[in-house]
């Protein structure tokens, strides 16, 4: 049976205020539960209409019950309450994407999905990108999470400390990514759903690629920053 206390944090890590504050996040679903009991995250515990049989910190409750914490509109079995992991640092051998305030909880859970898809280890997030404990990013990663190095920091200085290293852009009016010769290592940036890249960060990239449009009308303004990242980071597979 759920207590009032067990409801009131539940509820309360739907803000990224209190999961910083709590040092929790919260995974629904049997498959992204399975998923995260099978890393190195630690399981704070356990709420679910089905036994998972692993002995603690489980709490069996009823699908009333899981309704009153679920963030869902259709529950989904299962939530579980994990531990927020110490943060890593980022290793900049080989391919980084970077995010300059990417916004949408569902860009950023398909992101590091494909991160995880196409082998990329860091993902580095500028403090303005959605938080990746967001309940809707970690219900859009599908365990994914747990396989990619995540870090959130001041995207300029990080940049400016790699300066060194190729930094790619995602453009409009870049280099045709399909006759451009591709790097095995490197930063590749992609920006804001509505504004792109940052000024900012625009001047300290130092190669811009562009996915063209083969539209006949040419009508559609930009693709959507998770699509776009797939194609780019399918492309640079195909060039390594």
């Amino acid at each position: 049976m759920l207590s009032k206390s067990q409801i009131k944090l539940i509820t309360r890590l739907k803000q990224k205020k209190y999961r910083v504050a709590e040092g929790f996040f919260v995974a629904e679903g049997i498959k992204v539960i399975n998923e995260l009991l099978n890393s190195t995250l630690k399981l704070h515990h356990l709420f679910t209409t089905e036994t998972f049989n692993i002995n603690k910190n489980e709490t069996l409750i009823t699908q009333a019950e899981l309704k009153k914490i679920s963030f869902l509109t259709t529950p989904n079995k299962a939530l579980a309450v994990f531990k927020i992991p110490e943060a890593v640092k980022v290793d900049t051998k080989g391919l980084i994407v970077a995010l300059d305030d990417v916004r949408d909880p569902g860009n950023l859970g398909t992101i590091i999905r494909l991160c995880d898809w196409y082998g990329i280890a860091n993902l580095v997030c500028s403090i303005g990108t959605v938080d990746c404990y967001n309940p809707k990013v970690i219900q859009a990663t599908m365990g994914s999470i747990t396989r990619v190095n995540i870090s959130y920091l001041n995207l300029s200085d990080f940049l400016k400390q790699n300066n060194k290293t190729l930094i790619l852009g995602a453009f409009m009016d870049g280099e045709n990514v399909y006759k451009t010769k591709l790097p095995n290592s490197g930063i590749l940036v992609m920006g804001n759903e509505a504004n792109g890249i940052s000024k900012t960060i625009e001047e300290q990239v130092t190669k811009r690629i562009a996915i063209p449009r083969f539209g006949t009308i040419q009508a559609t303004e930009s693709l959507n920053v998770a699509t776009a990242t797939a194609i780019l980071l399918s492309e640079f597979k195909r060039n390594a």
